[in-house]
Protein backbone atom coordinates (compact mmCIF):
# COMPACT_ATOMS: atom_id res chain seq x y z
CA UNK A 1 0.00 0.00 0.00
CA UNK A 2 1.47 3.44 -0.68
CA UNK A 3 0.43 5.24 2.32
CA UNK A 4 2.42 2.49 4.47
CA UNK A 5 5.62 3.31 2.43
CA UNK A 6 5.00 6.90 2.60
CA UNK A 7 4.21 6.68 6.21
CA UNK A 8 7.21 4.97 6.34
CA UNK A 9 9.69 7.05 4.62
CA UNK A 10 8.19 10.34 6.19
CA UNK A 11 7.68 9.31 9.96
CA UNK A 12 10.76 7.45 10.79
CA UNK A 13 13.08 10.42 11.54
CA UNK A 14 10.97 11.87 13.93
CA UNK A 15 11.51 8.58 16.20
CA UNK A 16 14.39 9.47 18.46
CA UNK A 17 12.84 13.16 19.52
CA UNK A 18 9.51 11.20 19.95
CA UNK A 19 11.37 8.22 22.24
CA UNK A 20 13.37 11.12 24.27
CA UNK A 21 9.34 13.03 24.70
CA UNK A 22 8.27 9.60 25.38
CA UNK A 23 10.86 8.88 28.31
CA UNK A 24 10.67 12.24 29.78
CA UNK A 25 6.61 11.45 30.25
CA UNK A 26 6.98 8.01 31.64
CA UNK A 27 10.22 8.30 33.35
CA UNK A 28 10.99 5.03 32.51
CA UNK A 29 12.95 3.53 29.05
CA UNK A 30 10.87 -0.17 28.71
CA UNK A 31 7.24 2.53 28.93
CA UNK A 32 9.07 4.44 26.84
CA UNK A 33 9.60 2.18 24.08
CA UNK A 34 6.31 0.59 24.45
CA UNK A 35 4.70 4.38 24.10
CA UNK A 36 6.33 4.80 21.35
CA UNK A 37 5.70 1.64 19.92
CA UNK A 38 2.11 2.29 20.05
CA UNK A 39 2.42 5.31 18.54
CA UNK A 40 3.31 4.52 15.57
CA UNK A 41 1.17 1.48 15.21
CA UNK A 42 -1.71 4.02 15.52
CA UNK A 43 -0.11 6.79 13.46
CA UNK A 44 0.16 3.82 11.01
CA UNK A 45 -2.95 2.57 11.04
CA UNK A 46 -4.17 6.30 10.84
CA UNK A 47 -1.78 7.38 8.11
CA UNK A 48 -5.28 7.44 5.49
CA UNK A 49 -6.49 10.44 7.22
CA UNK A 50 -3.56 12.19 7.37
CA UNK A 51 -3.49 15.83 5.33
CA UNK A 52 -0.81 15.68 3.53
CA UNK A 53 1.11 19.03 4.10
CA UNK A 54 0.55 19.66 7.50
CA UNK A 55 2.83 19.31 10.25
CA UNK A 56 3.35 15.33 10.46
CA UNK A 57 5.88 15.69 13.53
CA UNK A 58 2.65 17.61 15.71
CA UNK A 59 0.27 14.94 14.51
CA UNK A 60 2.79 12.12 16.02
CA UNK A 61 3.41 13.74 19.12
CA UNK A 62 -0.69 14.58 19.36
CA UNK A 63 -0.95 10.30 19.11
CA UNK A 64 2.48 10.45 21.41
CA UNK A 65 0.81 12.96 24.00
CA UNK A 66 -2.81 11.12 23.85
CA UNK A 67 -1.27 7.82 24.05
CA UNK A 68 0.34 8.36 27.31
CA UNK A 69 -2.79 10.09 29.19
CA UNK A 70 -5.32 7.53 27.83
CA UNK A 71 -3.12 4.25 28.68
CA UNK A 72 0.39 5.04 30.50
CA UNK A 73 -0.65 7.72 33.13
CA UNK A 74 -3.94 5.62 34.38
CA UNK A 75 -1.94 2.08 34.44
CA UNK A 76 1.40 3.27 36.30
CA UNK A 77 2.61 -0.05 35.29
CA UNK A 78 5.85 0.05 36.97
CA UNK A 79 7.57 2.57 40.03
CA UNK A 80 9.17 5.22 38.80
CA UNK A 81 12.78 4.81 37.96
CA UNK A 82 15.80 7.05 39.42
CA UNK A 83 17.07 9.76 36.90
CA UNK A 84 16.79 9.78 32.92
CA UNK A 85 20.71 9.73 32.04
CA UNK A 86 19.59 8.79 28.47
CA UNK A 87 18.32 12.42 27.63
CA UNK A 88 20.80 14.06 25.42
CA UNK A 89 19.44 17.81 24.97
CA UNK A 90 17.83 19.71 28.07
CA UNK A 91 17.10 22.64 25.50
CA UNK A 92 15.48 24.10 28.28
CA UNK A 93 18.67 24.20 30.28
CA UNK A 94 20.36 26.03 27.31
CA UNK A 95 17.70 28.59 26.68
CA UNK A 96 17.66 29.49 30.14
CA UNK A 97 21.58 30.41 30.24
CA UNK A 98 23.06 29.27 27.39
CA UNK A 99 24.41 30.09 24.04
CA UNK A 100 21.62 33.34 24.19
CA UNK A 101 23.09 34.44 26.88
CA UNK A 102 26.39 34.23 25.73
CA UNK A 103 25.55 36.41 22.90
CA UNK A 104 23.67 38.99 24.52
CA UNK A 105 26.27 39.45 27.50
CA UNK A 106 25.92 37.98 31.06
CA UNK A 107 23.47 39.06 33.92
CA UNK A 108 23.59 38.18 37.64
CA UNK A 109 20.84 35.43 37.23
CA UNK A 110 22.64 34.01 33.62
CA UNK A 111 25.90 33.50 36.32
CA UNK A 112 23.59 31.81 38.77
CA UNK A 113 22.34 29.23 36.12
CA UNK A 114 25.71 28.25 35.30
CA UNK A 115 25.72 26.44 38.33
CA UNK A 116 22.29 24.37 38.17
CA UNK A 117 23.05 21.26 36.86
CA UNK A 118 20.90 19.58 34.36
CA UNK A 119 19.71 17.01 37.09
CA UNK A 120 18.41 19.80 38.82
CA UNK A 121 16.47 20.90 36.05
CA UNK A 122 15.16 17.52 35.49
CA UNK A 123 13.80 17.44 38.54
CA UNK A 124 12.74 20.40 38.83
CA UNK A 125 10.48 19.79 35.73
CA UNK A 126 9.54 16.29 36.75
CA UNK A 127 8.35 18.08 40.07
CA UNK A 128 6.13 20.00 37.82
CA UNK A 129 1.83 18.47 37.89
CA UNK A 130 1.13 16.59 34.90
CA UNK A 131 -0.52 19.19 33.23
CA UNK A 132 1.97 21.92 33.50
CA UNK A 133 4.60 19.71 32.84
CA UNK A 134 3.16 18.44 29.52
CA UNK A 135 2.92 21.97 28.58
CA UNK A 136 6.60 22.89 29.25
CA UNK A 137 7.51 19.92 28.12
CA UNK A 138 6.22 20.44 24.72
CA UNK A 139 6.95 24.02 24.64
CA UNK A 140 10.65 24.50 25.99
CA UNK A 141 12.11 21.15 24.95
CA UNK A 142 10.00 20.37 22.36
CA UNK A 143 10.08 23.62 20.79
CA UNK A 144 6.37 23.81 19.61
CA UNK A 145 4.53 26.52 18.97
CA UNK A 146 1.11 26.89 21.50
CA UNK A 147 -0.52 26.49 18.55
CA UNK A 148 0.89 23.38 18.04
CA UNK A 149 0.30 22.24 21.91
CA UNK A 150 -3.15 23.32 21.80
CA UNK A 151 -3.32 20.58 18.88
CA UNK A 152 -1.66 18.05 20.33
CA UNK A 153 -3.05 18.21 23.63
CA UNK A 154 -6.27 19.29 22.05
CA UNK A 155 -6.93 22.67 24.50
CA UNK A 156 -7.70 25.76 23.51
CA UNK A 157 -4.86 28.04 23.00
CA UNK A 158 -5.33 30.12 26.11
CA UNK A 159 -5.42 27.20 28.56
CA UNK A 160 -1.72 26.65 26.41
CA UNK A 161 -0.76 29.56 27.53
CA UNK A 162 -2.38 29.48 31.13
CA UNK A 163 -0.43 25.92 31.43
CA UNK A 164 2.65 27.73 30.62
CA UNK A 165 2.66 30.11 32.51
CA UNK A 166 2.07 28.50 35.70
CA UNK A 167 4.42 25.42 34.90
CA UNK A 168 7.58 28.11 34.18
CA UNK A 169 6.39 29.87 37.69
CA UNK A 170 6.47 26.53 39.14
CA UNK A 171 9.96 25.80 37.48
CA UNK A 172 11.43 28.92 38.39
CA UNK A 173 10.42 28.49 42.04
CA UNK A 174 12.05 25.08 41.99
CA UNK A 175 15.02 26.39 40.59
CA UNK A 176 15.33 29.60 43.04
CA UNK A 177 14.52 27.02 45.79
CA UNK A 178 17.41 24.89 44.90
CA UNK A 179 19.49 28.15 44.18
CA UNK A 180 18.85 28.88 47.97
CA UNK A 181 19.55 25.77 49.10
CA UNK A 182 23.07 25.72 47.07
CA UNK A 183 24.32 29.14 48.43
CA UNK A 184 23.80 30.23 44.66
CA UNK A 185 21.52 33.14 45.58
CA UNK A 186 20.31 34.63 49.29
CA UNK A 187 16.68 34.41 50.39
CA UNK A 188 16.51 38.25 49.94
CA UNK A 189 16.49 38.45 46.41
CA UNK A 190 13.00 37.83 45.33
CA UNK A 191 12.36 36.39 41.67
CA UNK A 192 9.87 37.88 39.95
CA UNK A 193 7.49 37.08 43.56
CA UNK A 194 4.55 39.21 44.15
CA UNK A 195 4.09 38.14 47.67
CA UNK A 196 3.79 34.58 47.55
Amino acid sequence: MADQATFADLAMEFMPALYNAALRMTRNPADAEDLVQETYLKAYRAFGGFQAGTNLKAWLYRILTNTFINSYRAKKRRPEQTEIEDVEDLYLYRRLGGLEAAAAGRSAEEEVLDHITDSAVKEAIESLPEQFRMAVLLADVEGFSYKEIADILDIPIGTVMSRLHRGRRALQKALYEFGVERGLVSRAVEVGDSGE
